[in-house]
């Protein structure tokens, strides 16, 4: 049985598979985690490009394009990597292997198995899998849950029988809906649900309010039965955050901002309407 998601530093765990193979991994850190996955012999990992952050010198890993994993032009569209890393230990003795989050994120063991072989997640939330793991990105059909941005429009599923790690930023709480119970989550905040969950989206506000990025504008109602996980600190609201800070000045704080503004449009105003003269002349 996979670990529980909430699994504290340092805690040792062991994945038995449906072919009874014994696969023991660690998860190490806070919030910026790391997993170890001890392989034996001839075992291997499927992991995403730029994951790997160690692994004994038995260990080989190369790029492939896996043809089992769903990928194509939604992906390249977005901006996502079509190929995986594969790292096999090829050497007689056990080895081990570490994947880093590359963010500040948690890394939770999923076994799909006891999920009923298919969770749905956020994009980009893979990190690696054991065994038998399949990925693809679905676009949902129904046009009231499109919402702009990547994390509304496009997600990633997860199905087979194998033990998944995924990411998800900041602290990570676990909700189990009962059947006909509806909760009421940030779109952005939702990790991983099980696909026994209804989701909707609820629009708050004004509609010109969910056009300019208001905070909370859009809100995905999930009716049960199933599990979800979600997330205190999403990466792209972080990233947000970020970007603000270091590149684009806060109007409240910076008053001249519009006046900037005002002036490099005269003067750009002036230069355009000289150059027609003197083209005349």
């Amino acid at each position: 049985m996979a670990a529980p998601f909430f699994s504290t530093p340092f805690q040792p765990y062991v994945y038995q598979s449906p072919q009874d193979a014994i696969i023991p991994f660690q998860i190490l850190g806070g919030e910026a985690q790391v997993v170890q996955i001890m392989l034996r012999p001839q075992e291997k990992i499927i992991a995403k490009p730029g994951s790997m952050c160690f692994m004994s010198g038995s260990i080989e890993m190369e790029n492939a394009y896996l043809p089992e994993n769903e990928v194509g032009i939604w992906q390249w569209l977005f901006g996502k990597t079509i190929t995986s890393i594969v790292l096999c230990n090829s050497g007689p003795s056990d080895g081990f292997v570490g994947i880093a989050a590359p963010y500040f994120a948690r890394i939770l063991p999923i076994d799909l198995a006891m999920f009923n072989g298919e969770i749905l997640c956020q994009p980009d939330a893979f990190l690696c899998s054991v065994n038998d793991v399949k990925v693809s990105n679905i676009v949902d059909q129904r046009g009231r849950n499109v919402v702009a941005g990547a994390e509304g429009f496009l997600r990633q599923k997860l199905s087979g029988q194998g033990l998944a790690f995924i990411l998800a930023g900041g602290s990570v709480v676990q909700k189990n809906l009962e059947i006909g119970e509806v909760l009421a989550v940030d779109v952005s905040s939702i990790a991983a649900v099980t696909s026994t969950v209804n989701i909707q989206i609820k629009y708050n506000g004004p509609a010109r309010r969910t056009m300019f990025g208001g905070d909370n504008a859009v809100t995905a109602l999930l009716t049960g039965p199933g599990i979800v996980f979600i997330q205190s600190l999403p990466f792209h609201r972080l990233s947000q955050r970020i970007a603000r800070a270091v590149t684009s000045p806060n109007m409240r704080e910076n008053p001249k901002f519009f006046i900037q503004i005002a002036v490099f449009f005269f003067l750009a105003y002036v230069v355009i309407v000289s150059s027609l003269i003197l083209t005349d002349v």
